[in-house]
């Protein structure tokens, strides 16, 4: 009798609490429901200073690339010529930075309403908050600005070895002051490709293969090192002074690129907006990826050794391949376009050792050709670009890039000239130019 009846009771108690139990869980949730339905979005404010955050930490993150071209081109030339590459290298980001203050920021983004460039005046930085531009001024100006010094590193490892710096420097004040920025404004300013919707998420064309284009336009005019090409034909490795060194520089690269491809979602301000960077993070780290392992396979499958040189350069050029669109793509064709980049820089470096172009780093291959590629393969994961489109965006950039670049050589080789003596380039940059050595341990007498 007891037993019954605390069975009753127990069932009817249990019975209770589980439709208790119920009953709120459903008032959580529809709760938790509406009020999703019913949340409004971050505030203005609160997006400004989301998206102004996502500026100047990725910025400083693309910042830091400078230090990874730095040391990639360190460890690939000869000890005689690395600190030439560390002068070229802090040289050239800080002329980037003071051209782009005084004229390149305006003439990409001032006044390009569907035209070819901005206007020739200097950046004036506002100070108040402007919530309608959704991110303070400053800090879109040095998002853009450290995107123009990595367009000039490329030329740098380029023509490494037996360029005099002062002459490298005045092309670099004209690259990061007119070349670049009016080639920007046709598409991030708002200019005519923009208008025909020409895309280029991140700057596979805008960055990469103007640099890479300047950068062949340069080793062209300065002709290659001593010894590299012999009179029959053959090709003689020259190796550098430390792949430890050049390996690092690789790694730091791959860290920036977080920030050049993720930050180029240019907003932070919405769970969208953070859900994209994500997505365009793990694209990028699976291109390189893919393009790493797609130069360890095929040298290895071609050659009788791993080519280190050839698998290095295809990190880079995975990343490239990436940057024009890192965000459409699936985590499988992320690793598709960058091992397809990885294994036209391979053979990219081939081409320009049949043609006699000399590139001590593998730049223009890495950036130019797998720049050239990422930008096409944007209209198979883009379903909003043309390929037709994609291809006169290619085809115009590396016309203006390489005539304007190829120009501008020209004049500086004719009036001052570009490279040093054979003397000195024998014995090395380092003290012909700086007085000094690198490793003054391995020079003692």
């Amino acid at each position: 009798m007891i037993s019954n009846i605390f069975k009753n009771k127990f069932s009817l108690t249990g019975t209770k609490l589980f439709s208790y139990f119920a009953f709120t869980i459903i008032l959580l949730f529809s709760a938790n429901i509406s009020a999703q339905e019913a949340a409004p979005a971050v505030s203005p404010e609160v997006a400004y200073i989301l998206n102004t955050f996502l500026f100047l930490v990725c910025g400083f993150l693309v910042m830091f690339m400078a230090a990874g071209f730095c040391m990639l081109e360190a460890g690939q030339v000869r000890s005689k010529n690395t600190a030439v590459i560390c002068l070229k290298n802090i040289g050239l980001f800080s002329t980037a930075g003071l051209m782009y203050y005084l004229v390149g920021y305006n003439l990409m983004y001032d006044g390009v309403d569907g035209g070819y460039l901005g206007s020739f005046s200097l950046f004036d930085r506002s100070s108040e908050v402007d919530l309608e531009t959704g991110y303070a001024a400053a800090s879109d100006w040095y998002f853009q600005m450290v995107f123009v010094a990595t367009t000039a590193s490329i030329v740098s490892g380029a023509l490494a070895e037996r360029i005099l710096i002062w002459p490298f420097f005045l092309f670099i004040a004209l690259l990061t002051a007119f070349i670049y920025p009016i080639a920007g404004s046709w598409q991030w300013g708002g200019g005519w490709l923009s208008e025909m919707g020409f895309s280029d998420f991140a700057g596979s064309t805008l960055v990469h293969s103007v640099g890479g284009w300047a950068a062949l336009a340069g080793a062209m005019l300065l002709g290659s090192r001593d010894g590299k090409y012999g009179a029959d034909g053959s090709v003689n490795v020259i190796p550098g002074c430390s792949l430890p060194m050049t390996t690092l520089g690789v790694f730091i690269l791959w860290l920036g690129w977080f920030g050049f491809n993720g930050g180029s979602q240019l907003a932070l301000g919405s769970g969208a907006d953070a859900t994209a960077v994500a997505d365009i993070f793990v694209n990028t780290n699976l291109a390189a990826a893919g393009g790493v392992l797609a130069c360890m396979i095929i040298s290895k499958a071609t050659n009788s050794h791993t080519n280190i040189a050839a698998t290095l350069n295809g990190a880079i050029a995975g990343l490239v391949a990436i940057t024009a669109e890192p965000l459409t793509p699936s985590m499988g064709q992320a690793v598709i376009i960058g091992a397809i980049g990885g294994v036209i820089c391979m053979y990219g470096m081939k081409l320009l050792d049949m043609l006699k172009i000399d590139d001590v780093v593998g730049a223009i291959p890495a950036h130019l050709f797998a720049g050239i590629w990422g930008t096409l393969v944007v209209a198979w994961t883009n379903p909003d670009t043309s390929l037709g489109v994609q291809f006169i965006g290619v085809v115009s950039y590396g016309l203006f890039a390489f005539i304007v670049s190829f120009a501008a050589w020209f004049i500086i080789k004719a009036v001052i000239g570009i490279r040093a003596s054979k003397e000195d380039e024998e014995y090395g940059l380092d003290m012909s130019e700086l007085g000094t050595v690198s490793y003054p341990d391995f020079n003692k007498k």
